[in-house]
């Protein structure tokens, strides 16, 4: 074969191969092997490391990264809302470490982190519901009151119901008071199992 012919078979070979397709002419391999230029070594994927056990400081922080909110949302029931359903969605995950650091400090007293991790051992796939609230304002702060519900089974099987009061509260924007009080915060929470 002359040299323009042997060019004008290969072209549409290699383009096609350049594009990934395969060849509609392509005569199939003989099953004798064949010989490549070595390629630089695969690097091994690298396995995902198991998550961390929580900290002391992660245990404050939200289950899950909420959204930023605007300066008037954060103020408002938005704000409100976000906090109690970072409380819901980390009970929902399991990690009961970082609901139980956004409670009050009065309501952290009532239930010490073993007893609050004690609701909710037994408690299997729970889903917490926080409907809508009420927000109303006195005397420079504002609060959110809001119903929870905690609802899965137990061990045997059985369904389970935790009902109970969440209060949220923020100072409004008064001279001397602090960013965190200037933000939504646990004001008090009431759980009551009910079966």
């Amino acid at each position: 074969m002359d040299r323009k012919r042997i060019v004008a078979l290969l072209v549409p070979v290699v383009t096609l191969a350049a594009c990934g397709q395969p060849d509609p002419q392509a005569v199939t391999p003989s099953p004798t092997p064949t010989v490549t230029a070595p390629s630089a070594p695969a690097t091994p994927a690298s396995p995902t490391p198991p998550p961390a056990e929580p900290t002391p400081a992660a245990a404050a922080t939200p289950a899950a990264a909420s959204p930023t909110l605007t300066p008037d949302a954060e103020r408002g029931e938005t704000g409100a809302r976000d906090v109690l359903l970072d409380f819901a969605r980390a009970i929902e995950l399991g990690r009961v470490d970082q609901a139980w650091a956004l409670l009050s400090p009065a309501d952290r007293r009532k239930w010490t982190r073993p007893a609050f991790r004690a609701l909710f051992a037994d408690l299997d796939r729970p889903t917490v519901a926080v409907p809508t609230g009420v927000i109303e304002g006195a005397a420079g702060s504002s609060y959110y009151t809001a119903p929870v519900t905690i609802t899965g089974t137990d061990r045997s099987g059985r369904p389970v119901r935790i009902e109970g009061e969440a209060v949220l509260r923020r100072v409004n924007d008064v001279d001397g008071s602090t960013p965190a009080q200037r933000r939504w915060h646990f004001q008090s929470l009431s759980l009551d199992w009910t079966h």
